[in-house]
């Protein structure tokens, strides 16, 4: 599960790099927030291909909620001066959103398991 959960990471990683390149880098506050995005979405994955402890999992959390709030905050009141329509820019936009919510799903799954393996280990 941590490796889909790296590579749906990778895939939002990827896309903001790609938007970043194509025009992002010049919209005040949202280009350097792609490139943090994306930097730290492909830093945090190959952490989580190779470990499965508990800070590259709250990394990844925060990276993909970060960013859906993110576009959240640019379809709705804007981000400085920068304001987005609906999953503009196609399909970008909705490959992002549907990996980090993938992200998220995936490590509230692994989480679960986590949790109900470790008590009925306690248990025995």
């Amino acid at each position: 599960m941590r490796y889909a959960t790296a590579i749906l990471l990778a895939v939002s990683g990827y896309v903001h790099a790609d938007l970043y390149l194509h025009g992002y880098r010049v919209i005040p506050l949202v280009g350097p927030a792609f490139l943090l995005q994306a930097s730290g979405s492909f830093a945090i994955a190959v952490l989580l291909v190779f470990g499965n402890n508990l800070v590259p999992r709250l990394a990844a959390a925060g990276l993909a909620a970060g960013a859906l709030a993110g576009f959240v905050l640019s379809r709705t009141v804007g981000i400085g001066t920068f304001v987005e329509q609906g999953f503009d820019p196609a399909p970008q936009a909705l490959i992002s959103v549907l990996a980090e919510v993938a992200v998220l799903a995936l490590l509230v799954v692994a989480w679960r398991i986590q949790a109900s393996t470790a008590g009925a280990r306690a248990t025995s």
